[in-house]
């Protein structure tokens, strides 16, 4: 008699769907800006309601949980790939290479190409850690100060650091958003890196022209006070043997990643290349070490604040509140999409799309508005990322244009938002809001626009069998 009066599931209509998603960005919304909460727990909050309204629908609580577990199932790659990347992360420092790669790019600083040595650094910075926030809160703070004593204008300082730690953040394998937007998608960071390299490859391009031009016409040979770039320097010297063989296991990354060889096995081999360099030239580095590292993550404490805040990082334990956010997140997902929540606000939302590139137009677009609805860099990649995922398999698109568009915007857009958590956390660390430095982070606002230009001719367009360009795809 129970499972007779069982009450048979239905698709959610657009009104139901919307509270679960209204839900789910006020209570974020609510978090972030009033209680400076992290996502976490409002994200858990999304799925109750979510859960809630599937279990209104009449959906059985057995089936809502097999809903979550087939979302999480879809993510598990990039969970194990977070996990070896925090791995990663703690050995390269404790094995010198971190420090190296670091070392190497303030040689390049110059007072006559100072907004270029600014944007090189920090890229090379935001690459070797896969930080956005660390390069700006240390790096990015140094150059600050070089700027004042240059007679630069705070702003422009701070457009060409955060073109800089953005660009890193955006393209290295390390960091959390790079590897969640191919796991939202659906595809591998590796093939997610390639085929990102042309649209910010050539937006990295325009920023150094720009850069370079307003360095000639803003410079006029003061004098500079470098003095915290020589510190860190010979901090990084007496407390790290630096020579550019150890520059060779991010070569191997890269090189793992030309030659095609899949994410995990590939950034295994940055982690072994690093461990045998660390146990043969690192005086300090054992097994032991290295071993504790990778787990928990480098601690440093050389007494160089810049030098210890951006050392002290990585681990597997580090990846802990990516890893647990993702599986959140996937769970919220894994409900709305079962149930037809997403599925029915998305439809209403397709309307406006007549072909790829108007799609990729939308993801863009509806990444900038959960940065501002849902004021959290990686709400901005997963919400889009499932809502969307679908419709790309339908036009036959491979889900590498998905992931493009999602850190194409999710990504960079947060720092442009003054109440998003990125932006303020620029304004705590650098002292300017967005109105000062926003005109002038040039990568920032410039690589949504330029996805959407190269999708038109269909450059950032990928078909089911991952080449480029749009003919194939059909509506």
């Amino acid at each position: 008699m129970e499972e007779k009066a069982r009450k048979t599931p239905r698709k959610a209509n657009l009104f139901e769907a919307l509270i679960s998603l209204g839900g789910l960005i006020a209570i974020m919304a609510v978090g972030i800006l009033v209680f400076g909460v992290d996502p976490h727990i409002p994200m858990f909050i999304g799925v109750i309601i979510a859960a809630v309204m599937a279990l209104y629908l009449g959906y059985a609580w057995e089936d809502i949980e097999k809903f979550m577990m087939e979302g999480i199932t879809r993510a598990l790659q990039s969970v194990i790939i977070l996990s070896i990347i925090g791995i990663l992360v703690g050995m390269w420092i404790d094995s010198g290479v971190v420090p190296s790669m670091i070392y190497y790019g303030l040689q390049i600083l110059s007072p006559g190409i100072f907004f270029i040595a600014c944007v090189l650094i920090c890229s090379i910075t935001s690459l070797a850690t896969g930080s956005s926030w660390g390069t700006m809160g240390t790096m990015g703070l140094a150059l600050m100060g070089i700027g004042v004593g240059l007679g630069m204008p705070a702003g422009m300082t701070a457009g060409a650091v955060l073109s800089g730690a953005y660009f890193g953040d955006k393209m290295s394998p390390l960091s959390d958003t790079t590897n969640l937007a191919p796991a939202m998608a659906g595809t591998d960071v590796m093939t997610h890196v390639k085929f990102m390299m042309l649209p910010t490859g050539l937006t990295y391009v325009i920023c150094l022209v720009f850069f370079g031009i307003l360095g000639a016409t803003q410079y006029h040979g003061g004098a500079a006070d470098m003095s915290k770039v020589v510190e860190i320097s010979q901090a990084l010297k007496d407390n790290f043997v630096i020579s550019p063989l150890f520059l060779l296991p991010p070569v191997i990354v890269i090189g793992a990643v030309a030659m095609k060889v899949p994410a995990i096995p590939g950034i295994t081999l940055g982690i072994l290349s690093a461990f045998v360099l660390g146990l043969i030239f690192q005086p300090d580095c054992t097994v032991g070490t290295l071993l504790t590292t990778g787990r928990d993550g480098f601690e440093s404490s050389i007494g160089v604040y810049e030098v210890d805040k951006l050392l002290t990082n990585g681990g597997l334990m580090g990846m802990m509140s990516s890893i647990s956010l993702t599986i959140l997140a996937m769970m919220f997902g894994g409900i709305m999409e079962a149930t037809g929540q997403l599925e029915i606000i998305v439809s209403k939302l397709l309307k406006l799309v007549k072909g790829p590139a108007s799609l990729v137009a939308l993801t863009e677009a509806t990444c900038v508005l959960s940065n501002v609805t849902m004021p959290e860099q990686y709400i901005s990649i997963v919400v889009p990322g499932r809502m969307y995922a679908e419709e790309y398999k339908k036009m036959g698109l491979h889900p590498k244009t998905l992931s493009n568009a999602l850190e194409g915007a999710g990504t960079v857009t947060s720092a442009l938002i003054p109440w998003n958590t990125c932006g303020v956390y620029i304004k705590d660390t650098l002292g300017l809001g967005v109105a000062e430095y926003g005109p002038w982070a040039i990568f920032n606002w410039l690589m949504p626009i330029m996805n959407i230009v190269l999708a038109v001719p269909g450059l950032t367009i990928a078909q089911a069998d991952g080449t480029r360009g749009k003919k194939k795809a059909k509506a």
